[in-house]
């Protein structure tokens, strides 16, 4: 199964190095040197790496036979793919690859329907899973421990357990005026929020 594992980003200097937008959990053990991997497109592939190295919290790669900027540059948004066996998982528990998350159903604790997932977008901060609703509209679920309470591979399913809001559009706000004691007819004035556009 090929997995892609990074993105190749711009040129770093001027000796062959590219910074790279890591889309692995596991990056020392698919970008590390002597890795070969497939490209998309596959015109520019399969890429060798050299050497890689950390510099400004940023992962750099110098390839095989790409010596100078021009070479670097040339190389810039091509996808790396990994090739992994589809049956390995990842080392720590609680983890999961990319391939197994997509296509699970979601479902809230009580079992409410909540769409697909379709993608895994993975942020500097953290991961989101990218949902499709029934009705074809987008949400995004951060894959947090308090929101994702359970992964189950055997079920095809993520349980989540969103805060207000989240995946409702309708949020429930409470209101000081739900308290207010009856007969209390203070107007509202011209400033209150009324979600009126005019």
């Amino acid at each position: 199964m090929q997995l892609v594992v990074a993105r190749v980003g711009r040129a770093h200097g001027i000796k062959g190095e590219v910074t790279v937008e890591v889309r692995t959990d596991e990056p020392e053990l698919r970008l590390g040197p002597g890795a070969v991997l497939a490209t998309d497109p596959a015109s520019a592939g399969p890429l060798t790496i050299e050497t890689g190295r950390v510099h400004s919290g940023r992962l750099l790669l110098r390839f095989e036979g790409v010596r100078d900027r021009n070479g670097a540059e040339a190389l810039r948004n091509t996808l790396l793919i990994a090739e992994i066996d589809p049956e390995q998982l990842p080392e720590e528990e609680d983890e999961y690859y990319d391939h197994q998350l997509i296509d699970l159903d979601v479902v809230t604790e009580d079992g409410t329907e909540v769409g697909r997932i379709t993608e895994i977008s993975h942020l500097p901060s953290q991961d989101l899973f990218i949902v499709e609703r029934p009705d074809g509209t987008e949400a995004m679920i951060p894959f947090v421990s308090e929101i994702v309470v359970e992964i189950d591979l055997e079920e095809q399913r993520a349980v989540i357990a969103p805060p207000p809001g989240l995946i409702d559009d309708r949020a429930e706000i409470a209101s000081s005026r739900d308290d207010a004691p009856a007969g209390d007819d203070t107007p509202a004035g011209d400033d209150a929020a009324t979600g009126d556009a005019s």
